[in-house]
């Protein structure tokens, strides 16, 4: 049976959790999370990971069992977030590494690529966004309605995001078999969103959310100066983030792997093994010591 780590480490004042496995000597994967879990997405896939690489995977501030400042306290912003990841693996000894990036994980992944690119030895997208290409509109209407404007109406609107129904539905929307799903997900997801205070923390990521759009153009000349390795592994089904966010890589990066399964947001759920191959067979081809 894989060890599995459970640790935390203070990063400028703040306590960070991280999840971590695998041989520390062996090249490196940090796991980075969506809305609204935490490392938690992960518990499957660490374990098959570790088997051959170093795998570190943070709770970012604000979610899962890191610190959770008040939003008056600290200023919840995809910048800071970014930050306190560097910091974390600075502290770790980690400066080499490949990415997984998922929801929130990738505009979080995407400024540390950005800023440090021959730190990034691959990257694996899961429903992480690095295009306009495939937001969902349906979804995202409310987002951008409250990112417009701060009213009664858009505010009440998006908090519907924090209910344990619309967290159920990102776990479910777009799975085939929906018993393949443990309840445990989303009932783990809404208690520690629901804790007090963390609402406010919430709405100021959503508020943020719409500087990451403006950052895509570096990105891009990212991704055609230094053709990083990637693999998009995405669930056809995906009320969120649609397939043409996946296909878009293909434009900068031509050899980029892009994979459409059967499953939803959170592909890990329901299509664990076949989206552990893939990843494991990139990685290996990739990253060989």
């Amino acid at each position: 049976m894989t060890a599995v780590h459970h640790r935390y480490a203070t990063v400028r004042g703040q306590r960070i959790f991280y999840r971590e496995a695998g041989d520390a000597g062996a090249p490196a994967i940090v796991l980075l999370h969506g809305f609204p879990t935490s490392s938690f997405m992960f518990r499957n896939l660490i374990p098959v990971l570790a088997q051959r690489y170093h795998v570190i995977a943070p709770d970012h501030l604000g979610f899962g069992f890191s610190d959770a400042p008040a939003a008056t306290e600290f200023d919840y912003t995809f910048d800071a977030l970014s930050d306190l990841t560097k910091g974390l693996l600075r502290q770790l000894g980690v400066d080499r590494y490949a990415l997984y990036v998922q929801d929130y994980g990738a505009p979080i992944g995407w400024r540390l690529a950005v800023a440090e690119p021959g730190s990034i030895t691959a990257i694996v997208t899961q429903s992480g966004n690095g295009y306009d290409d495939g937001f969902v509109e349906s979804f995202w209407k409310t987002v951008w309605d409250y990112q417009r404007e701060q009213t009664p109406e858009t505010e009440g609107a998006i908090r519907t995001a924090l209910s344990l129904d619309a967290t159920k539905w990102q776990y479910l929307t777009g799975v085939p078999d929906e018993t393949l799903v443990s309840p445990d997900t989303w009932h783990h997801d809404f208690q520690l969103i629901s804790r007090p205070g963390n609402d406010e923390i919430q709405l100021k990521l959503f508020r943020d959310y719409a500087t990451n759009s403006p950052q895509y153009p570096a990105l891009h000349a990212y991704f055609r100066e230094t053709q990083p390795p990637l693999l998009a592994v995405w669930g056809k089904g995906d009320a969120i983030f649609g397939p043409a966010g996946a296909e878009a890589f293909g434009r900068d990066l031509p050899d980029a792997e892009i994979h459409l399964l059967e499953g939803g947001h959170f592909l890990l759920e329901s299509a664990l093994d076949e989206a552990a191959g893939l990843i494991t067979g990139f990685l290996d081809r990739r990253l060989a010591r």
